[in-house]
């Protein structure tokens, strides 16, 4: 009786063996490997990009020196002048220059705020372009790659960041960097488009 049972669970594990091992295979990886720094930095509509923020990052630190150093002058002359009337007696004159000093804090607070304020703008305007130059980029890299990997028949592209060591024949970068020159000869470097009205920024 147990001779039939055993054989029998057998015969089942033999009929469900097969289908699990079928199941379980997998095509195997054929590899190409991307340098996106190198894509990034020299393609064409990169470096007209990165020549464009450049220039604004270098147009924020000069209009943040012209805001920062009329303020600083202003806040070491207030200074100057509260050293200089701890040693006036007390009486009218005092407590009057006492309240033009603290006029002039209110409103140097006042300018410090707005300078704030606008630099901030300023970062975040430059930070949105950088934002919206990269998505361009990526939006028509991922057509790009597909193309390539079919080229060469592969399943899996990699940068070449994530690799440990690889044979330069699966490096297609110049493929990649050719088409993409082709196919995206320029960007725009402006801030992220607003989204539609009643739909949230994304991330939020």
């Amino acid at each position: 009786m147990t001779k039939h049972l055993l054989g029998a669970a057998v015969a089942a594990l033999a009929l469900v063996t097969p289908g699990m091992a079928s199941a379980q295979r997998t095509t195997p990886a054929t590899i190409v490997v991307v340098d996106t720094d190198r894509l990034f930095s020299e393609c064409t509509a990169c470096r007209a990009a990165g020549a464009q923020l450049q220039a604004m990052v270098s147009s924020a630190q000069l209009r943040a020196q012209s805001l920062r150093g009329p303020i600083q002058t202003e806040a070491q002359s207030i200074d100057q002048a509260i050293a200089a009337l701890q040693n006036q007696p007390a009486g009218p004159a005092k407590t009057q220059a006492q309240t033009a000093l603290q006029t002039r804090y209110n409103a140097l607070q006042t300018r410090q705020n707005q300078a704030n304020q606008e630099l901030g703008q300023l970062d975040q305007n430059l930070q949105s372009t950088r934002a919206n130059v990269a998505r361009q980029l990526n939006e028509r890299l991922a057509p790009i790659y597909q193309q390539v990997m079919n080229a060469h028949g592969a399943n899996l592209a990699v940068d070449v960041g994530a690799t440990l060591a690889h044979a330069p024949t699966l490096d297609v970068t110049n493929e990649v960097l050719t088409a993409l020159n082709a196919a995206v000869p320029s960007v725009n470097v402006t801030p992220m488009p607003a989204p539609p009205p009643g739909q949230q920024p994304q991330g939020r």
